[in-house]
């Protein structure tokens, strides 16, 4: 295909940001019918090219390259099963982010959502690069919008948050690309494709592996750099919030995947021990914290950090595939699969539980989970959806969460069983922390102030309802993101099972 068509997924945001600016429309109506429009129609290109890719090859499609710095960086575009998952994400969640925003976002209207469309831009960005340079553009200029929404629409502690969110990840970015100053030193390219084919000395390795992991772990967030997490959620719009547990949480994960995994594939078997610790580590620490919430959001928030943990599981279980743990394919297949799984599902779960935060908020304009009770008299539908987003974060049979989480620890357990028992205290975990605020939120004596709460409206129920299917779908049937993601897992697994053979021998 002649046809850039990942260049126009990138850019068609970009672009309705400069009709946002310069809509002149009453009431901000053209700027959310410009920021709406465009995003469905992003999301509708995105689909297409899910639809237009061969499921059977590993290979990146629908390749893109346009000579840009003296011929030392390209602008070097791509895509694989593992890309068009999150891009699909993505382009799903930012109108559903646009609607959310039409009651939450009173003032500075037109810039809020041209900021969201910049950050869409960014994200899509991040996940079509081909080159580390552009990669790196595109994943620092996400700070930029990030920042400036905390800081404008957040709430009391806004400017703390936000310089919190901006210092944590930008000192994780310096280490990053201090890492692709020196890649491009030893190989002489930062394509990645190019360097997918070099195998760079052992004894920069480790420090390379360490500088990627590093700014990746910020975004992801693992423990101990988690902390900026919170605060972010908390002081952030819902829109916001919704963006934020989505896709950028994806991110780090998703570097991890393509750049410390391709690039140095035998480092990924020596660090799996320590990715698995930490994968337990915020299982067990994110549980904890998200049982000792009062604050709704903060809770949800918290959560994330539990469910990621699951993911890092996932990604340590490729090394199942080496011969020094048996060569277990099959385990190695289920965890990375299930790992990117998870991440997805996060995407999505983590999205609802955030609009229905954000629904209460706007009626009593606080998220005090003891400031409740007996909601489910008063508010039956939203109960009823709530209890499904719960239901889908702690994990149940027939929900998506179920699946990628079983997946991760099946894959698991044959390299670290001791830690996939030990992570198997974070289900109960999951249960206890959502269990018990449904049971103070939801149920009990109605708190009299709020007697007259509305019920969950028609365009809040738009913006959840698309999810909940999502959920419910891939519960069921999983078979359609497994065929995307298959053909990319086998070749990631074919590079860390060669190294792994080769070295043990």
């Amino acid at each position: 295909m002649d046809f850039p068509i990942l260049s126009t997924l990138i850019f068609l945001p970009l672009v309705s940001s400069l009709f946002i600016f310069l809509s002149k429309g009453q009431n901000n109506n053209s700027a959310i019918y410009i920021s709406l429009f465009s995003s469905l129609a992003t999301f509708i290109l995105s689909l297409f090219i899910w639809y237009s890719m061969d499921y059977s090859s590993a290979d990146f499609q629908f390749l893109e390259e346009q000579s840009w710095i003296n011929d030392f960086i390209k602008f070097k575009l791509g895509i694989d099963g593992i890309s068009i998952l999150f891009i699909v994400l993505t382009t799903l969640i930012t109108p559903i982010c646009i609607i959310s925003c039409i009651n939450s976002v009173k003032d500075r209207v037109k810039e809020f959502l041209i900021a969201i469309m910049i950050l869409e831009t960014f994200m899509i960005g991040v996940f079509c690069s081909l080159d580390l340079v552009v990669f790196y553009l595109f994943f620092e200029a996400g700070l930029i919008p990030m920042f400036l929404i905390i800081g404008v629409w957040g709430g009391p502690r806004r400017v703390y948050s936000a310089f919190k969110f901006f210092l944590f990840t930008l000192l994780g970015s310096v280490l990053m690309l201090v890492a692709i100053i020196a890649i491009y030193w030893i190989t002489g390219t930062t394509d990645v494709t190019q360097i997918y084919e070099i195998k760079i000395p052992k004894e920069y390795q480790n420090l390379l592996w360490l500088a990627f992991f590093s700014s990746f772990a910020v975004k992801t967030p693992m423990w101990p750099v988690h902390t900026w997490l919170p605060d972010a959620h908390v002081e952030a719009p819902t829109a916001i919030s919704v963006l934020l547990a989505g896709i950028l949480l994806k991110l780090g994960v998703y570097g991890i995947i393509r750049v410390n995994y391709g690039i140095m594939p035998n480092e990924v078997y020596w660090f799996a021990g320590g990715l698995a610790f930490l994968g337990l580590v915020n299982v067990i620490w994110g549980g904890l914290c998200a049982l000792a919430q009062t604050d709704l959001k903060k809770l949800v928030a918290y959560s994330s950090i539990n469910h990621m943990g699951y993911s890092l599981l996932g990604m340590a279980a490729v090394v199942a595939a080496g011969a020094m743990n048996g060569g277990d394919l099959k385990a190695a297949q289920a965890g990375l699969s299930g790992a990117v799984f998870q991440m997805f599902n996060h995407g999505t779960i983590s999205a609802m539980l955030f609009i229905l935060v954000g629904v209460v908020y706007e009626r009593a304009h606080h998220r005090d989970i003891d400031g409740f009770g007996g909601l489910a008299s008063q508010m039956p539908v939203y109960t009823g959806i709530t209890a499904l987003a719960f239901f889908a974060g702690l994990g149940l049979p027939g929900f998506s969460g179920f699946v990628s989480e079983a997946m991760c620890f099946i894959g698991a357990f044959p390299v670290f069983r001791t830690i996939v028992i030990l992570s198997t205290i974070g289900i109960l975990l999951n249960a206890a922390y959502f269990l018990w605020a449904f049971q103070r939120v939801f149920f009990g004596k109605l708190n009299e102030k709020y007697k007259d709460m509305e019920e969950i409206n028609g365009l809040e129920l738009f913006t959840v309802i698309p999810l909940a299917v999502i959920t419910l779908f891939f519960g069921i049937y999983p078979g359609p993101y497994l065929d995307l993601i298959k053909a990319t897992m086998d070749q990631i697994i074919e590079k860390v099972e060669f190294v792994a053979t080769y070295d043990s021998v």
